[in-house]
């Protein structure tokens, strides 16, 4: 966005920050778990941490949380490394929370030294039920006042693997009675007997994410630790663990999390639609994945205006999926090629131009663009495909496409006159029969013909054969997460459309994996990944006008 925009409430921090000179270099990072792929949400935290890091100066790592061994995958790895590469940005320094493994076991050793941490061997039900309520204290477990000696020779047989998944855990002592519940002694450790993707079978023990976060932050000398609102509560114990390790102070800042329109945000969730096979995979171009988003011909440039134009707050709120969509379309619009594709087509045959005769015109590729984009070859002959839509046996009023008698421009070609048109048995029209203006060629019109409509066509002689894969909406309803029922009850079962053969022009047989198209009057398209030369693929990235928008209304 061109306009100067205010300064959102984290870069008003960090310039005083910096202006004070509480800090000399800026040090933010991307911290995601990997668990999942990442999707549009992780964008606007990826487009924050690595924008103000190029804005002000300094870096950002990226720093995989890898606590938890059960789900975590080097896919998942590989997968986000490429998404913040395709996003446009490079991270200092590439880490693991397995990386500090060993340090953060030094740390739960201070804090057992300092007789602020206990193993506790109650069961998970035994303290939930000793948590208390927010309106009511805590109560101490019955293993609060273990000795230390007691409490360093049991975690060092957690350590070593004495004790089965479950058998005991650590937890700090903090305060049973504090009206933040999170405080109510949380769990630092716990036994997990599972082959880790980095660190194999050395440990089985592994901290909890609210221990290891704000250590793994301290360690990199994090200066602004920016997560989503929901870690407001957990800010206190960060707090607590850096102020009593005595190590660097790293803070924590919290913004509101990307909610979509007609979509779920929940990687538990979008694994459920994953594993279920509700969708494709993790890419599937319905998905809100950023690799889902890239696979339906979404551009890097589109998805940072994005997160741009809806800016970093403190509240919560539902974002329009059709701003995504607008912002895509805006810069679709500047880098797209101009091209011809009939998705539902039926045969014009110009009877008075010569059967075998060929031509080739030219079409400009782009108009929106600084240097048009050129020009390309269209090849022309007697036979032509085009829409089924383009014409109507009875015209309705002010229709300017064909019709008996109608006049209409062929795109980049010739203006043909409607004379007749041909049914099959079940009373489909197959074939629309014109003749065409000679003096009428575009770019040399001197027919002095004035008409209205103009159609896109494909030479029937030239055309290619491609699939056609049309996307919508996910859902159905706004807000899947706050209906009642379970999620997938409001899936929209016209989520994807696919034409197994539409006639495309012979431009395109070409077409890459990183070109972006304008069907012309059908919105934008992209080759897609399972895309052959002897089988040509297109999806939908979006249409030209917000179809959704006006069906609401």
């Amino acid at each position: 966005m061109s306009e100067e925009r205010s300064l959102n409430f984290i870069e008003e921090i960090i310039e005083n920050d910096l202006s004070s000179g509480k800090y000399e270099t800026l040090v933010t990072r991307f911290p995601p778990e990997p668990n999942g792929y990442l999707h549009i949400g992780h964008a606007k935290a990826i487009c924050l941490n690595f924008g103000l890091t190029k804005k002000y100066g300094g870096y950002t790592n990226l720093r995989f949380d890898d606590t938890n061994p059960v789900t975590e995958k080097t896919e998942y790895v590989d997968s986000q490394q490429e998404d913040i590469k395709w996003l446009g940005f490079e991270w200092k320094n590439e880490l693991y929370t397995s990386d500090y493994f060993d340090t953060l076991y030094d740390f739960a050793v201070k804090l057992i030294e300092k007789g602020l941490a206990y193993i506790d061997d109650s069961t998970a039900e035994e303290i939930a039920a000793l948590k208390g309520t927010p309106t009511e204290p805590g109560i101490d477990s019955p293993f609060r006042s273990r000795s230390i000696a007691e409490n360093l020779d049991l975690f060092a047989r957690m350590k070593a693997g004495e004790f089965p998944d479950g058998a005991c855990i650590l937890r700090a002592k903090a305060d049973m009675s504090s009206p933040n519940m999170i405080m109510r002694d949380p769990i630092i450790y716990r036994i997990k007997h599972a082959e880790h993707h980095r660190t194999g079978n050395k440990w089985c023990i592994y901290p909890m994410y609210d221990f290891a976060h704000g250590q793994s932050d301290s360690i990199e000398q994090i200066t602004h630790s920016i997560c989503t609102l929901e870690y407001v509560s957990h800010r206190e114990l960060y707090d607590w663990f850096i102020e009593h390790l005595e190590i660097f102070p790293s803070k924590q800042y919290e913004f509101a999390r990307l909610n979509l329109s007609y979509t779920v945000m929940s990687k538990r969730k979008l694994l459920q639609l994953v594993n279920e096979g509700v969708v494709t995979g993790w890419n599937d171009p319905r998905m809100p994945t950023i690799s889902g988003l890239r696979r339906r011909g979404y551009t890097p440039d589109s998805i940072r205006e994005f997160c741009e134009r809806i800016g970093i707050a403190k509240r919560e709120n539902l974002i329009e999926l059709s701003l995504l969509e607008f912002c895509v379309r805006e810069h679709l619009n500047k880098i797209a090629n101009r091209v011809m594709a009939v998705l539902d087509p039926i045969k014009l045959i110009i009877t008075n131009y010569p059967e075998g005769q060929e031509e080739t015109l030219n079409g400009e590729n782009n108009p929106e663009a600084e240097d048009k984009g050129g020009i390309r070859a269209i090849p022309f002959s007697n036979e032509l495909w085009i829409e089924r839509e383009d014409f109507m046996e009875e015209p309705a009023k002010k229709w300017f496409r064909l019709a008996p008698g109608a006049t209409v421009r062929l795109k980049h070609a010739y203006i043909v006159q409607c004379e007749n048109f041909v049914k099959d048995a079940a009373g489909n029209v197959t074939e629309v029969h014109c003749t065409y203006i000679p003096e009428s060629k575009s770019g040399e019109d001197t027919s002095g013909i004035n008409v209205k409509g103009t159609i896109h066509w494909v030479s029937t002689k030239h055309a290619k054969k491609a699939e056609i894969r049309t996307y919508d909406r996910l859902f159905t309803v706004e807000s899947p997460d706050s209906e009642e029922g379970d999620f997938k009850d409001y899936l929209n079962p016209e989520s994807v459309h696919v034409i197994k053969e539409a006639y495309i022009e012979p431009y395109l047989a070409n077409a890459d994996l990183d070109s972006r198209y304008q069907f012309i009057r059908k919105g934008y398209y992209c080759v897609d990944q399972d895309s052959t030369p002897d089988h040509l693929i297109f999806n939908r990235t979006v249409g030209l006008k917000d179809a959704w928008a006006k069906a609401k209304k």
